[in-house]
C-alpha cells in the first residue's frame, strides 16, 4: 500500500481500476529509474518535491 489505496474514496469500479493502473505505472517508472540511489519511498518523495526529477521520470 504505497499510495494509501485503502483510504481511497473512489467507489465506481471503473474509476478504481483506472486509478490502480495509474498507480502501477507510477511505481514502474520509479523502479526503472537508476539515476537516484534511494529506496522506493525516497524516490516517491523526491519526485513529489523536485519537478525536474519528476519530468525526467516521465520522459524516460
Amino acid at each position: 500500500m504505497t499510495f494509501g489505496e485503502d483510504r481511497s474514496r473512489v467507489r465506481n469500479r471503473g474509476a478504481a481500476r483506472n486509478l490502480a493502473l495509474l498507480r502501477r505505472i507510477a511505481l514502474d517508472l520509479l523502479r526503472a529509474d537508476a539515476s537516484l540511489k534511494a529506496s522506493l519511498k525516497g524516490r516517491r518523495k523526491t519526485a513529489a518535491w523536485d519537478d525536474a526529477y519528476m519530468a525526467r521520470l516521465l520522459k524516460g
